[in-house]
């Protein structure tokens, strides 16, 4: 983005979304109960974009006849593309970089996310899944006892010990949670998006899972090995900590909500095609857990009503990237709905890596793909300026 802005000669507008950051409605009290989080929603957050826009055109001198692009990676990537389709008279068009505006509903099968993260450790090193998918029952067995539980609290350098076998299930999630992250930030050179981690981290952790054939604390101290590169590659770390899974900055309580409204995005796995234990999909236990978290129950199917789903090819002018590496892709647009609404995929990229810095490491698949963008935003301004000149 900064050096597009620059190319472009355009201005950068970060806008902060409703409930993240600064941005509390009811201040102390905007997490209190969901009668404060009633103005949490993408809409909302639209509307506030809206606004925002126009207040730039009027207060800022010279900016009132010029074309506005929407930009966004991950949630930000699907506001920048449903901004465009909602509000298209405010931006000439939008880049929605691994933006999974399909992973609702059944647009897509609920297993295709883990089915990609599974992936990415299976092209990174000879076994590196096969080690994972055995490391779960390995947990199972150890997690039976109390000789187990201490065990493998000590093995994994846990900050609190596990004291009973339904913390086992805690740290079979804290683990997962650690396998997705790393395949959304498997960049090809250091990086502290969510952690800092080296280049190509997936690589760097299936070199401590090469044999899934060994016994069971032979494996797990293996799995800790490979959990180290994501939580102490700065060698800083006295323990590791099983609530934790990414830096503190990201939101993760107002995401929650908005997972438990509108943003039902439905996951499974089968233990086969992925990695991971057997887990199917249940709206009703997760609409309990919603409730009793937050008073609320979640709406399905409000996102495919309120942006239409696959039936979007009435809009124009939105370019969706997504790199093969990022799981998030599988809920994306990776082919071209019209001439105007046009997939771009990047071999060997992970999450949103088009919207990052330029980096000496850069593949060429990324440099392309930007490129690609670039020149569709040429060519939205080109238009505006044209339609302009012509009302004239």
């Amino acid at each position: 983005m900064w050096d597009v802005a620059e190319e472009l000669k355009a201005m950068l507008v970060f806008a902060e979304h409703r409930y993240y950051g600064q941005s509390l409605p009811f201040g102390v009290n905007s997490f209190k109960d969901s009668r404060h989080l009633n103005f949490l929603t993408s809409e909302q957050a639209l509307a506030d974009f809206a606004e925002l826009i126009q207040h730039l055109k009027t207060t800022i001198p010279g900016a009132e006849n010029q074309p506005v692009i929407a930009l966004g990676g991950s949630y930000g990537g699907m506001l920048a593309a449903w901004f465009r389709m909602k509000f298209p008279h405010m931006v000439v068009g939008a880049l929605a970089a691994s933006a999974p505006i399909w992973q609702f509903e059944d647009l897509v099968p609920c297993g295709v996310f883990m089915e990609i993260v599974t992936t990415d450790f299976r092209k990174s090193g000879p076994h590196c899944s096969e080690s994972i998918r055995r490391s779960w029952d390995a947990i199972n067995r150890l997690t039976r006892t109390g000789t187990g539980l201490h065990w493998l609290s000590e093995a994994l350098h846990l900050c609190t010990p596990l004291t009973n076998p339904q913390d086992g299930q805690r740290l079979k999630d804290w683990i997962s949670e650690t396998w997705i992250n790393l395949a959304m930030v498997d960049y090809p050179y250091q990086s502290n998006f969510l952690q800092p981690l080296p280049a190509w981290p997936i690589k760097v952790v299936c070199q401590y899972l090469k044999n899934p054939n060994v016994s069971d604390s032979q494996l797990l101290q293996n799995i800790f090995q490979a959990l180290n590169v994501y939580y102490n590659y700065s060698g800083q770390a006295r323990c590791l900590n099983i609530s934790e899974t990414s830096t503190k900055s990201l939101g993760s309580l107002g995401w929650s909500y908005q997972a438990c409204t509108e943003m039902v995005m439905p996951f499974c796995t089968n233990g086969i095609n992925d990695m991971f234990e057997p887990n199917s999909w249940d709206l009703q236990v997760f609409s309990d857990e919603c409730f009793r978290q937050w008073g609320v129950r979640p709406r399905p199917s409000w996102i495919t009503a309120m942006y239409g789903g696959k039936n979007i090819s009435s809009h124009t002018n939105i370019v969706f990237s997504n790199g093969d590496l990022d799981p998030w892709s599988g809920g994306g647009v990776t082919k071209d709905i019209t001439d105007t609404l046009v997939a771009i995929t990047i071999p060997d990229g992970a999450h949103h890596l088009d919207l990052r810095a330029n980096n000496a490491y850069d593949p060429k698949t990324v440099l392309l793909a930007r490129s690609l963008e670039v020149r569709y935003m040429k060519q939205w301004i080109g238009d505006f300026y044209a339609s302009r000149r012509k009302k004239h």
